[in-house]
């Protein structure tokens, strides 16, 4: 599907979906969670759909009263051979340990760019820890079967935190206790987004730093009433939007969320964008902006967004921590140059971790969204200081973790 936006300003008040990334965490803990758990304000994007697939394949029973409740009848007992993970690269690399906890073969599938994304970092730890783990060249499909007994293992976390968030949140259940060494972790907001779902389910998992785990085993998730609380990244394009091209209140998202992409409010704030800081609401509003420097190796999601500010900066913003983009759902960084470049906007990727972006008014183009949501948003945020309208390709990507972006931004178009 095509979309094409023209140039204008906003002005208006919206409210993101729910965190796809702590939806899929609790989705998991209230399937190993035995008894009646509602998870209130869930948006049904196709990521988090692909995690409730995986628990109700898992032993869960699942009603939906609502549109955005889901009460989850936990208790781990497979019912299928086979896990559909989509394209959703958390719930490939989350519910992978949690399958083997059982002791049935079974297989993890996916499809489109995430049967291209590394996944070898699962197979040795998941066998020292007692199941037997073998994959197609170190990418999906995977097949897994245990249980998992617990143990002392470590984990090259350098690629990516998912497969360490599905250790902790599986490992609590089995018999022995286990201590995770964490070589190189990255992202580790999201380590502390695993650590304070499974808190909440009143499992206990202690850390040193990023790099020790010890995670008593023997454990059982406590079922609760919980909502999930607005979603960052796609906050994050909302307030860019904001400072961009008008002015864009936020509601239904804090500051003190341990997200990682709350790190986009440090760089509004050094591009010179006005931002008012509320209890449960973040505004962005549109004053000179210039260029600025922001390292995002720990929230590499937020490169597209910070990509649609620097274009419209004033000289050059330094964005650093390229090296976490090449295995998303594009390699984003290239997806970046290519398509920024078609609106004349130039990124430079010479140097080793870093993009250099020179901003200036984006002209008209048909730019692609690449099959990735984040990039899809990103084009569109910056179509909107464009001298004419911009055409997405691939737009329909959004669905991953914003089914409403587009209809959104007209709601509030001025």
């Amino acid at each position: 599907m095509d979309r094409t936006v023209p140039p204008g300003s906003l002005r208006g008040a919206l409210t993101p979906p729910s965190s796809k990334s702590y939806a899929q965490r609790a989705l998991a803990a209230s399937l190993l969670a035995e008894g009646r758990t509602v998870l209130r304000g869930v948006d049904r994007c196709s990521d988090t759909l692909a995690a409730l697939g995986c628990i109700r394949d898992l032993g869960a029973a699942v009603a939906e009263p609502d549109p955005t409740t889901i009460v989850v009848e936990g208790g781990f007992a497979p019912q299928s051979d086979r896990l559909f993970v989509g394209e959703s690269g958390l719930s490939s690399r989350l519910f992978t340990p949690i399958a083997a906890l059982g002791d049935r073969p079974i297989r993890i599938e996916g499809e489109g760019s995430l049967l291209a994304r590394p996944m070898e970092m699962m197979l040795e730890p998941l066998r020292r820890l007692g199941a037997a783990a073998d994959s197609r060249g170190g990418k999906l499909p995977i097949e897994v079967c245990g249980p998992l007994r617990g143990g002392e293992i470590e984990v090259d976390g350098s690629l990516s935190s998912q497969f360490v968030t599905g250790l902790l949140l599986a490992l609590p259940t089995a018999a022995a206790d286990t201590t995770l060494h964490v070589r190189d972790a990255v992202s580790t907001p999201y380590i502390d987004m695993t650590i304070d779902t499974a808190a909440r389910f009143g499992v206990e998992i202690f850390r040193q730093e990023y790099s020790e785990f010890f995670i008593p085993g023997g454990q059982r998730y406590r079922p609760l009433d919980l909502r999930i609380e607005g979603d960052w990244s796609a906050a994050a394009m909302l307030l860019v939007a904001g400072a961009v091209a008008g002015e864009v209140c936020v509601r239904n998202i804090s500051h003190l969320s341990k997200q990682a992409d709350t790190a986009i409010l440090d760089a509004l704030v050094r591009a010179g964008a006005f931002v008012v800081d509320e209890p449960d609401a973040v505004t962005a509003a549109r004053r000179p902006l210039r260029g600025f420097e922001f390292d995002a190796t720990q929230c590499p999601d937020l490169f597209p967004a910070l990509a649609a500010l620097a274009a419209a900066a004033e000289g050059e913003t330094v964005l650093r921590g390229t090296c976490r983009l090449r295995h998303k759902e594009s390699d984003r960084a290239e997806a970046i140059r290519s398509e920024y470049g078609k609106l004349g906007i130039e990124v430079d990727l010479s140097e080793t971790d870093t993009m250099r972006i020179r901003g200036g008014r984006p002209r008209a183009a048909r730019v692609s969204g690449c099959r990735d949501h984040r990039m899809a948003m990103s084009l569109a945020v910056a179509a909107l200081t464009a001298d004419s309208p911009v055409t997405i390709e691939g737009a329909e990507c959004v669905a991953k973790s914003y089914p409403a972006f587009f209809e959104e931004l007209e709601r509030i178009r001025e």
